[in-house]
């Protein structure tokens, strides 16, 4: 029987990898922050403290993949990337040490940016070179599938097993999403030279101000998923008659975020790239502001539908917008776009949280970062003012 063609099974490795890299590595610890914190007496301000570690080690792992031009070296970072997923995976389970919980937390953040960044830029430089479209879509669908059976996970292992033992379950899945993410994602030494797709369009190189107004507003995108995601889950584990539904609030946003990429792939063919950036920054403006105006379990469940439909939207509609425009380097420019992005991460938590205490709510941090994804979508309006690729 003849097995898939070396396009699928480069689709298939990058799918892998985002399931390990994201969906175990780096988004498991959200659901599983409630059942440590009532087996193992894991505290919300050391939760908060890990997550700002992981994304200090994703920043890194940024920066590193910024200053790697070379493909072979990239490949390196793809490979080593998942490893270390897998292990820092592995390192949750095997002590209730905070101290090496927290070096899990960041060696996860250097792998996440090495396994999405180094290996999105592959894939896509793959894609080109067999050929195929320009687009990263079904790629990203990874980020959804692997959010769905991390929360499927956690929610199946909650009554059989202990925390630690289910960390162990997380590692194995991210252990068998390994071998293909390694085997079926040739080596960059075997990759031939880039094929322009048929229909892709002419692309003009961007200005300077062009890329800054990018920059800026991926950056501000990074506040609005950062804020929504610690926020969204924290407003309904808050509400005493809602307790327990976190899990059930993060599902949704791996089922909406997996088809989703595809979906603004599609929409991007026939309005253009920033036309569909701008959408997506005004719906996660809109669900952002959900939790803040009602109380009801049917309200936030929306709104994590949305922000699972918005967020890995905006990241997949950002990353092919620039594997198009750069298609030698798209992992490079790619990095260098994530920086910002990173720094609202870390930053973002820290405010919105000073914020919720200064105010005695979750609403004002919430309605401030609907703020500024409005403030985004501003800066994606000027730039379209400009000629430039908009796909």
């Amino acid at each position: 029987m003849r097995g898939p063609s070396a396009s699928t099974r480069v689709l298939i490795a990058g799918i892998c990898a985002l399931i390990l890299a994201l969906g175990m590595a780096r988004f498991a610890f959200t659901p599983m922050i409630p059942i440590m914190a009532a087996q193992e007496g894991l505290t919300e301000d050391t939760a908060g403290w890990l997550a700002g570690i992981n994304y200090a080690g994703y920043l890194l792992g940024t920066l590193i993949v910024a200053r790697t031009s070379s493909l072979v070296h990239k490949d390196w970072l793809y490979r080593g990337g998942l490893w270390v997923a897998v292990v820092t995976t592995l390192m949750m389970a095997v002590t209730p040490s905070v101290w090496v919980w927290g070096a899990s937390r960041f060696l996860a953040g250097l792998g996440t940016a090495a396994g999405l960044l180094a290996g999105s830029g592959l894939v896509m430089q793959w894609r080109m070179a067999l050929g195929q479209r320009p687009e990263l879509g079904m790629h990203f669908a990874g980020s959804g599938v692997g959010i769905v059976l991390g929360a499927g996970i956690v929610a199946a292992t909650a009554g059989t097993s202990h925390w630690a033992g289910q960390w162990l379950w997380l590692t194995a899945c991210g252990a068998v999403c390994l071998v293909p993410a390694l085997r079926w994602l040739p080596r960059a030494t075997r990759l031939p030279a880039t094929r322009t797709h048929i229909g892709a369009g002419a692309f003009l190189t961007p200005s300077v101000r062009w890329m800054n107004l990018l920059k800026v507003a991926y950056a501000l995108s990074g506040f609005g998923f950062v804020v929504s995601a610690t926020f969204l889950v924290a407003h309904i584990e808050a509400q005493p008659a809602f307790a327990g539904r976190g899990v059930i609030a993060w599902l949704m946003v791996g089922v909406a975020s997996t088809p989703a990429p595809i979906l603004w792939d599609r929409v991007a063919r026939v309005r253009g790239y920033l036309w569909t950036l701008k959408l997506n920054f005004w719906l996660l403006a809109g669900c952002t502001c959900l939790p803040a105006v009602s109380d009801s379990l049917g309200v936030a469940l929306l709104g994590a539908m949305l922000f699972g439909l918005t967020f890995i939207g905006i990241v997949s509609l950002m990353l092919t917008l620039v594997g198009r425009l750069f298609p030698t380097r798209a992992g490079e420019v790619m990095a260098q776009l994530t920086v910002g992005f990173g720094v609202a991460q870390i930053v973002g938590p820290i405010v919105a949280g000073e914020l919720a205490v200064a105010t005695g709510s979750f609403d004002a941090p919430l309605l401030a970062t609907a703020g500024i994804m409005v403030v985004g979508a501003v800066c994606l309006q000027v730039m379209g003012s400009e000629q430039t690729a908009t796909g």
